[in-house]
């Protein structure tokens, strides 16, 4: 009986384990989406369009998991933009919202 019971105990905690690794998975996974610091943090002072609001745009142009998010100096729009990676259905694609106007420039 009491090796029964440690059994149990055992599973219980491997079953618990798996799913707070899972879940921890999916934070990492969705980090992008909750990062404080990002590639072109040192733009983010000419930027009129928050981090944070450029993800809500780009998320609606593409739905998805965003894996990736950039701020970088590049032609067209302002000049300024947010760049994303957003992965639907293992397919990755890019999305870029003008990190001044808040319009989207590449989807």
């Amino acid at each position: 009986m009491k090796k029964m019971i440690t059994v149990i105990i055992g599973i219980a905690l491997t079953a618990f384990i798996a799913v707070g690794g899972a879940s921890a998975g999916q934070s990492k996974q969705g980090t992008a989406t909750a990062a404080h610091h990002f590639n072109g943090q040192q733009y983010a002072k000419d930027a009129k369009i928050s981090l944070d609001h450029a993800r809500r745009i780009a998320k609606k142009a593409c739905a998805g998991v965003i894996v990736a998010e950039e701020l970088e100096k590049e032609g067209g729009g302002s000049g300024l933009r947010y760049s994303f990676d957003i992965r639907k259905d293992g397919i990755t694609r890019e999305v870029g919202v003008d990190a001044v106007t808040g319009a989207v420039l590449e989807n």
